[in-house]
């Protein structure tokens, strides 16, 4: 990518204060914030009067090519919605079936203001290659399941171990890999272990579904005698560089494990609605100081992948349920989705906030529409009035993926037509 200068010109920033500010970008990173900041500044100029300016947000639990999915099997119970339709689909996917699912979710995320992605799923040179086209940044994993078959643990460790050695740190260092593997029950111990040892040879992350279900639960302690992160802290399996996706079913034990390990959540409200998993106690988990960050899950149980709306559901879910309106407010809900997922991902120091000497990762969200005026408090605006229709330009590691609502990098109407076909001649081989 050719390198220049880009000012964000008279816009609100919401960094640590709310303030009409201009900012400059410089290659991929942030130099200044000044209301000094002048035209000569920069070779490309966006006027951002009228507009919020916040990190791109960070969905720290997908399955993108689950875009093909999309409607398939809707109102069942997890276990008869992977069992009799997810994975006999899945069985029938290839390479360029992830590809064009990828596309179109890179698609749905960077019109509703998502930069960053944590993915686990097949084939993910192929999603890897999508996210570089489409200039996101992500950290994707295969997602591994042995069900305790040796042979099977061994071709999962190779499709990994290949997919790092391919992929990682590719994109101009926007595309990270990560070990995946699945859940606890579909994973054998000898498998976590590994993967824990792994992880750390090659210095890369570790992504899992952990205390989905009650079901999960309680088939986790009828093998293992123990809860799922009491299982997964006997064997050593927790620890800083681990994001586990769902975290609903959880004992006051485990909230104090998951702190001491310091292992990262991803809450996902809406998929664990749709599927009725039941509740993540988000709010208890925060004031334990557990870092907890969002995920959409995929779509094929949300059904989109709009972190907007996912805000509004988190706040709204965790205040029904403690029968409390003033659990988990505005603030704290906009940090889940910037910050504390940079801190889920370990990017906390490249992206999750607007500063200087971050990456240039930044969305603007036009505030002159009828659902965001009067115009008077920007976050309270962002996590409870705004959608992904009103995310007008999107910026990652200083590139322009998206402009007054028109996607720059991606040819929309060809993914959207691709992905189409794929789906119709994957489902027709059931």
């Amino acid at each position: 990518m050719e390198s220049k200068n880009i000012l964000i010109k008279d816009a609100t920033i919401i960094s640590n204060e709310i303030k009409k500010s201009s900012l400059l970008i410089q290659n991929d990173k942030i130099v200044e914030i000044s209301d000094k900041l002048g035209l000569n500044d920069a070779d490309e100029v966006i006027n951002a009067s009228g507009k919020i300016l916040l990190p791109g947000l960070v969905n720290t639990h997908t399955h993108l090519s689950m875009t093909l999915m999309r409607g398939l099997a809707d109102d069942m119970p997890l276990d008869t919605w992977l069992n009799n339709y997810i994975w006999p689909v899945e069985a029938e996917l290839n390479p360029e079936y992830c590809y064009a699912g990828a596309l179109v979710a890179c698609a749905e995320m960077i019109r509703s203001g998502t930069t960053c992605f944590n993915d686990m799923y097949f084939y993910m040179d192929h999603v890897a290659k999508a996210a570089d086209e489409s200039g996101l940044r992500g950290i994707i994993s295969h997602g591994m399941i042995d069900f305790g078959d040796e042979d099977k643990r061994k071709q999962e460790f190779k499709e990994s171990i290949r997919i790092i050695k391919k992929c990682h740190n590719t994109g101009n260092g926007r595309i990270q890999v990560a070990f995946g593997p699945h859940s606890p029950y579909t994973c054998s111990q000898e498998l976590l272990s590994q993967v824990k040892r792994e992880a750390a040879k090659y210095g890369v992350r570790i992504h899992i579904h952990v205390s989905e279900t009650q079901k999960e639960v309680s088939d986790i302690l009828e093998v293992h005698g123990k809860r799922p992160f009491e299982y997964l802290d006997e064997i050593g399996f927790l620890g800083s560089e681990v994001t586990a996706a769902h975290a609903v079913w959880l004992s006051k034990n485990e909230i104090d494990i998951i702190k001491q390990s310091e292992t990262k959540l991803s809450h996902n409200p809406s998929s664990n609605m749709k599927l009725s998993s039941g509740v993540s106690p988000v709010s208890e988990l925060l004031n334990k100081d557990v870092c907890v960050s969002i995920g959409t899950d995929g779509p094929a149980s949300n059904n989109n992948m709009d972190m907007l709306e996912e805000m509004k559901i988190t706040a709204l879910l965790q205040k029904v349920t403690t029968m409390d309106p003033t659990v988990l407010n505005a603030e704290e809900v906009f940090k889940m989705a910037t910050i504390n997922g940079a801190k889920s991902l370990g990017l906390e120091d490249q992206i999750g906030s607007i500063e200087v000497g971050k990456k240039a990762d930044i969305i603007l969200i036009d505030a002159k529409s009828p659902q965001l005026t009067p115009f008077r408090n920007p976050i309270s605006h962002i996590v409870y009035s705004a959608n992904g229709g009103n995310v007008d330009t999107v910026i990652c590691n200083g590139e322009i993926l998206m402009q007054n609502r028109e996607l720059l990098t991606l040819d929309e109407n060809m993914i959207l037509e691709a992905a189409q076909n794929a789906s119709e001649e994957l489902l027709s081989k059931q």
